[in-house]
């Protein structure tokens, strides 16, 4: 790359707009090709390579995108844009070509390229200013592409967010800042610097990683169901499901009757609203430590379970901690508020965590019915946007299980959508729905006993399920919990 002789004015145009990097958005599964192949190519040079890319985020070949791009004379460009949270990002995850986005930063020197050029908006549009030159450069909206996102700007502005860099041919690893943060192997950097697979990042103090559940508290929770032989409303069944799942990862933090900061831990409830829906002392609270949970149970209620003995499974009268209580009192299922309540939390969470070796986050929304008061199209971009957050250990898991109050046929973590048979909700869960790291599966067979293909990715989630699945499901949801470093 040879840059040009005027370099230093463009990069006073950077200082003086407080623009520090690039940022480049692909597919996790696609970072092992970049890295082989020393970086990242345009797609044109992709293909004269024979480079396969296992998920291009323009579509590939026979794609509007590659249309365009061809159309415009930009298929030989790399292109870079100013903010992270780029709008193509999550049309590219509605129309599922990529499902576990990762953010690569990039160096600002690509811009001094001598071959580089410079587009004030997407450099397809038909109204967009490219060029190579400074003012060119100088036309871009700096101070709106620093917006937190495009819907924060006026509708004539929000082409403007989308302002381009357009690198030719070729960006190398060694401009790619943060490309050793994703558990990829570089054979150019030490062994010891050559990180482990994904979801895979042990958990200690140092590194915790933090679980959501999402618990619907519309009205229609109060129809009835059995669990262990007792007729309860299916809040109440969730509450006891939930607040004992809670329990358990409480006591995985405890060593010699230490408790340990292992997990950070919300409860969101939703019906019209979105809410804190821990009771007493953690009333209010939205994440919350082991040591809080331990030290501050609501109450304790006497309930039925199903008991190993020698003689086989009883049922028995045994006393469980709780920090929720059931509710179904909302006359809407506001589940957008929920997840929007889940976002803000995660974005304070990920302010110290992002960077660093920590399992991501899980979020676990349980709900027994369709959404409302909302669109698809804004489900889904609220969906995505939390799949979008990751650590560098990996992105977010979303975990969304429809339950019914008495148990129908349970389609569960299916790989592809026609496993759901046409069931319009569940194909939305399906979109919605995180899809799962192979180590996952082998727990699932175990867990589920069922035949799991090894070798197959599935969806986290499940529908018309009953009480006993959504316990065996809460224990897949929080898998990650078993690879607590409890040294």
């Amino acid at each position: 790359m040879a840059k040009r002789t005027n370099w230093q004015e463009f990069k006073d145009v950077l200082v003086l707009h407080n623009i520090h990097k690039l940022y480049h958005f692909t597919d996790r599964d696609n970072l092992e090709a970049i890295i082989k192949n020393g970086g990242l190519y345009s797609w044109k040079d992709c293909e004269e390579k024979n480079i396969v890319i296992p998920k291009p985020g323009g579509g590939g070949p026979g794609s509007l995108s590659w249309g365009l791009d061809s159309r415009k004379g930009l298929e030989r460009y790399v292109r870079v844009s100013f903010t992270r949270n780029h709008p193509m990002m999550y049309v590219a995850m509605k129309e599922n070509r990529i499902t576990n986005p990762v953010i690569l930063e990039v160096d600002l020197d690509v811009i001094f390229d001598d071959k580089t050029k410079y587009a004030n908006m997407n450099a397809t549009r038909n109204d967009v200013s490219v060029g190579i030159d400074l003012s060119t450069f100088k036309a871009i909206h700096f101070d709106t592409v620093k917006a937190r996102n495009h819907f924060d700007l006026d509708i004539d502005e929000q082409p403007y967010y989308q302002a381009e860099i357009l690198v030719k041919n070729f960006i190398p690893l060694s401009a790619i800042t943060n490309i050793g943060n994703f558990g990829i192997p570089i054979p150019s950097q030490p062994l010891s610097l050559q990180s482990k697979n994904a979801y895979t990042a042990r958990i200690d103090r140092e590194h915790p990683t933090a679980f959501i559940f999402l618990v619907d508290h519309s009205v229609s929770m109060n129809r009835y169901t059995y669990v262990n032989e007792e007729r309860i409303t299916l809040s109440e069944a969730v509450a006891r499901i939930v607040n004992s799942q809670i329990d358990e990862l409480v006591q995985r933090c405890v060593k010699n009757n230490e408790t340990r900061h292992y997990f950070d831990i919300a409860v969101i409830g939703y019906g019209e609203e979105a809410y804190s829906a821990w009771n007493g002392a953690l009333e209010g609270k939205d994440f919350v430590t082991p040591e809080e949970i331990r030290d501050n149970p609501y109450k304790k209620i006497t309930v039925t379970e199903e008991v190993k003995t020698r003689k086989g499974i009883t049922l028995k009268e045994v006393e469980k901690k709780q920090w929720m209580v059931a509710r179904h009192d909302g006359s809407w299922t506001h589940m957008d508020k929920a997840l929007k309540r889940a976002k803000s939390l995660l974005e304070d969470w990920m302010k110290t965590h992002q960077n660093r070796d920590c399992f991501p986050p899980t979020i676990i929304n349980i709900t027994d019915g369709e959404y409302n008061g909302t669109t698809d199209d804004n489900m889904m971009q609220l969906s995505n946007e939390l799949k979008s957050m990751f650590t560098n250990d990996g992105n977010v898991l979303f975990f969304n299980i429809h339950i019914v109050p008495e148990q129908e046929e349970v389609i569960s973590f299916p790989s592809e959508v026609h496993e759901l048979n046409g069931d319009h909700y569940g194909e939305k869960l399906f979109a919605m729905s995180s899809l799962l790291p192979l180590s996952y599966n082998d727990q699932m067979k175990q867990i589920l006993n069922e035949d799991i293909d090894a070798d197959i990715r599935h969806r986290a989630m499940a529908v018309n399920t009953g009480m006993q699945f959504l316990a065996k499901f809460m224990k897949i949801g929080t898998l990650s919990s078993m690879l607590v470093n409890n040294i």
